[in-house]
């Protein structure tokens, strides 16, 4: 029912079958949607007509009529896609509600304050989302209305001062539109509906859907519900409830309610509620009755549930149930604590944990040692520290996104239209609204730090000004947000690295059991090294070589190597970096004890090691104003070189094996120190399993004649130590024509690796940093492309290369060794992939590794299960 009726509609279904108390109502499937645009953005007659069918049934259940001038039947308008997506759509409340039906629902209830209140809020509702009015006009007039009176609240209002405000809104709507406000309510409900399937296409439920890859084409459903109002007294009531924290998966019912007030009051965060605990006080039958409809959802689902309800005059309502969007924190505890509970199983705990979303868990976070300047304190709505400059709306935010700074976006309260902001910023702060606010929900669900309801703050948006109780920040200050602590500091602060849950290690240490790709690491330094066995690396899947030569200290010889003009002079430079090469790799060893650690021959062109040419020629300037003739002349030297060495596209230019195979005395250097740090260390009793890569392979003889040179340095080595080690030499497929001639390849490589990121480069015949600075956002925008092929791997054309490789390389070689490095190795979709391909090892860098052992468990998961 899910795909037909929406995720709101099939569960408000769901709940009714379980005899829970759900307001009776109806919905309007999503092929209606589908339809209403291929009508042109009309309501179809015959789904008109079934409209006011269904319509008819609701009237006859409640026993209430539409647009009844005695008893009238008034309803909410909700929409509802198969994939949940809070508050990017639009919904319209107190449907029904005219000049006549106000005068009904008065006498009624006995509560004119309540009909006038309400038909207020229907106006403002209902002609900003359908009739397309700016709702700051409504709450301008508000809070006009409010200042006069002296109240703050719009609960102390007057009858008279809300009847004026209602006078006034209509007076708004003909002012905008030309239109006096539509009183027919079969009117108002048909524009709604049409207002609501057009809210799919907003601009944020666009964002939205492209952030969280939901297709276009599913469109939303749209629920009619009978009204029950939480706004009809002091026994009335709203509430939005998590079956378990949201934040910190903790288990115990957490949620926050509003007395005399309606759902949007929470949603929007236009207000801040209490906790739950008002409702256990003031109504604790109610609260108990609440609790036990929460545990039998929760039991019900197999998952958190997040509840929304009413309380109609000590009445329970349920309006809505769905999954709980939360942090990744909670996510896990939620999934690990489920698991041991019995209520799913060890898969299912670890198939719903996404891989991507551990990464804000891999960041640094706020030093409790810090000596720190807090401003000030709001609700810790989703965890995690952020730094950045302060931003006061959306477009700004995304502004200074672009141009390279952190941002925090602070505002009163934020609203679906600001989706853009707060995906361009480091972290979200509100001076209004709760937990359960949108500013919090979608904090959480993008894993942004947030922190809201910070009340003692005021935002004046005239002068761009944060005012504290201690000091005015403008916009550009620097301020701290702690997501887990709701602290607001002032400027940046010192950082600490993550620590990791039991949860968070049970969970991993349950997808070691299930991967069957190896995780290894790809590592610059002894350090990351280091850092990547922390993270549970089972090898070293790619050193990079070239960050060692950038070493200030290494430079110079680097350099002097480079400018030589004969072989033996270069060999003599490069002698002086055996010792500090062999170092590193002493150091990588070390920290891969007992592992498997693949080690590239020098990649990058040699002008990347020589001084930039801008910054040349003004100290060739500097030596010729001073007359220092060895100076000048020593760096007119080096830009003759640096000349000489240019390429017009360096990335297919003088690099990799070409490097090697031109300057063969620079492998056979690197070559010897990693046999000779290997022997060493064997020496001492520790465990080494070196392999050996020979970068940007396109031809099976750059391989051979590579190797050759490889082979014969290592046996100069094991003569020289009068011992031996294996050594494997293995080809990195970056080019097309590697994988196209891979049994050839394989002639002479003990082992493939495949380097995705230069494999897309050169498949697509895109830069990868040109691409995705200039054009590949268009490209995604109008599905030209239906993902960056930089991070969700390209099935059809790299995708198939690889298959192709492998099938060939082992035809030739059986016993061939294959391992996939790359920004595509922790990414869910693109393990699953290189999971059916055959590989053995998938390597990334040390903070994926998490992520990458989690894709690789679910990867063998959804394999064992097909």
């Amino acid at each position: 029912m899910n795909e037909q009726l929406g995720r709101k509609g099939a569960n408000l279904a769901e709940m009714a079958g379980l005899t829970l108390p759900v307001p009776p109502g109806f919905t309007i499937t999503t092929s209606a949607c589908r339809r209403f645009y291929e009508e042109g953005k009309k309501i179809h007659p015959l789904i008109e007509q079934e409209i006011y069918n269904a319509l008819g049934l609701l009237e006859e259940t409640t026993g209430r009529r539409f647009g009844h001038p005695e008893n009238p039947l008034l309803v909410s308008v909700r929409s509802g896609s198969s994939t949940s997506m809070p508050g990017m759509m639009d919904t319209v409340l107190n449907l029904g509600m005219n000049d006549y039906t106000v005068s009904a629902l008065a006498k009624q209830n006995r509560l004119t304050h309540f009909a006038y209140d309400s038909y207020r809020r229907f106006i403002q509702m209902f002609s900003s989302i359908v009739l397309g009015v700016d709702s700051d006009l409504f709450e301008d007039e508000l809070e006009k209305t409010k200042e006069i009176a002296g109240v703050t609240q719009d609960s102390q209002l007057n009858n008279e001062q809300l009847l004026d405000l209602i006078v006034t809104f209509k007076d708004i709507v003909y002012q905008e539109t030309g239109q006096k406000f539509p009183q027919d309510p079969r009117q108002q409900l048909l524009m709604s509906i049409g207002a609501i399937f057009g809210s799919w296409y907003n601009n944020r439920a666009m964002i939205y859907r492209r952030i969280h890859k939901i297709p276009n084409h599913i469109g939303t459903a749209v629920t009619i519900q009978q009204m029950v109002f939480g706004n009809l007294g002091p026994n009335s009531g709203t509430g939005i409830a998590f079956t378990r924290h949201p934040s910190t998966g903790d288990d115990n019912l957490f949620g926050e309610f509003m007395f005399n007030a309606q759902g949007e009051d929470i949603v929007a965060g236009i207000r801040t509620p209490h906790s739950l605990d008002i409702l256990r006080q003031k109504l604790p039958a109610v609260y108990d009755e609440f609790e036990q409809v929460a545990i039998q959802l929760e039991r019900h689902y197999h998952d958190v549930q997040d509840i929304e309800f009413t309380i109609e005059e000590g009445k329970l309502y349920i309006l809505q149930t769905r999954s709980a969007k939360r942090t990744a924190e909670a996510n896990i505890k939620i999934a690990v604590d489920m698991a041991n509970e019995g209520l799913i199983t060890k898969e299912e705990a670890m198939l719903r944990v996404d891989p991507a979303s551990l990464s804000p868990l891999m960041q640094h976070t706020i030093d409790p040692e810090a000596d720190l300047e807090v401003l000030g304190y709001g609700l810790e709505a989703s965890t995690g520290a952020a730094t950045g400059i302060i931003v006061f709306d959306a477009e700004e935010a995304e502004r200074q996104h672009r141009t390279g700074h952190s941002v925090i976006l602070v505002r009163q309260e934020t609203t679906p239209e600001d989706i853009h902001g707060i995906l361009a910023s480091a972290g979200v702060l509100t001076t209004r609204g709760g937990v359960t606010s949108h500013a919090a929900v979608v904090a959480r669900d993008l894993g942004t730090p947030s922190v809201v309801g910070c009340e003692s703050f005021k935002v004046d948006m005239k002068q761009r000004q944060l005012i504290t109780d201690s000091t005015v920040l403008h916009e550009g200050d620097m301020i701290t947000i702690c997501g887990s602590t709701g602290r607001v500091i002032l400027g940046e602060v010192p950082l600490v690295p993550p620590k990791f849950s039991q949860e968070f290690r049970t969970l991993l240490s349950w997808a070691n059991e299930y991967k069957t790709l190896e995780v290894h690491s790809s590592v610059n330094t002894p350090q990351e090294a280091e850092l990547a066995a922390r993270m549970g690396a089972e090898g070293v899947g790619l050193c990079r070589t070239e960050l060692m030569f950038m070493d200030p200290e290494r430079l110079p010889i680097v350099t002097q190597m480079i400018l030589a003009p004969t072989k033996r002079d270069r060999r003599k430079a490069l002698n002086k970096l055996i010792p500090m090469q062999k170092s590193d790799f002493c150091g990588i060893f070390r920290a891969m004890e007992g592992k498997p650690v693949t080690i590239r021959l020098l990649d990058p062109p040699l002008h990347e090691f020589l001084p930039n040419p801008s910054q040349l020629a003004i100290e060739i300037e500097r030596a010729r104003v001073a007359g220092d003739i060895e100076l000048l002349t020593e760096k007119e030297a080096l830009q003759k070189r640096i000349s000489v060495l240019h390429e017009l596209n360096p990335s297919f230019g003088h690099r990799g094996c070409r490097i090697g195979i031109t300057y063969p005395e620079i492998y056979e250097i690197q070559t010897r120190a990693i046999a000779e740090a290997a022997l060493q260390l064997k020496s001492q009793g520790i465990l080494v399993y070196p392999n050996i890569i020979v970068p940007l392979v396109s031809d099976w003889r750059e391989m051979k004649a590579v190797k050759e040179n490889v082979t014969e340095a290592l046996e100069q080595v094991f003569s020289v130590y009068r011992d031996r080690i294996d050594i494997p030499v293995g080809a990195f497929i970056e080019l097309p024509r590697a994988c196209m001639t891979a049994d050839k390849m394989a002639q002479y490589a003990d082992f493939f690796t495949f380097g995705t990121n230069d494999l897309t480069q050169s498949t697509y015949g895109f830069s990868r940093d040109d691409a995705e600075g200039k054009y590949l956002a268009y490209y995604l925008d109008h599905k030209i492309l239906p993902e960056n092929p930089f991070v969700v791997l390209d099935e059809e054309g790299v995708g198939q290369l690889i298959t192709y490789s492998i099938q060939q390389g082992l035809m030739q070689n059986p016993n061939l060794r294959l391992g996939v490095c790359g920004d595509h190795t922790s990414e869910k979709n693109s393990v699953l992939f290189l999971q059916n391909t055959g590989l053995h090892f998938i390597s990334c860098l040390p903070p994926r590794i998490p992520a990458a052992r989690l894709a690789a468990a679910q990867a063998a998961i959804k394999v064992g299960a097909l």
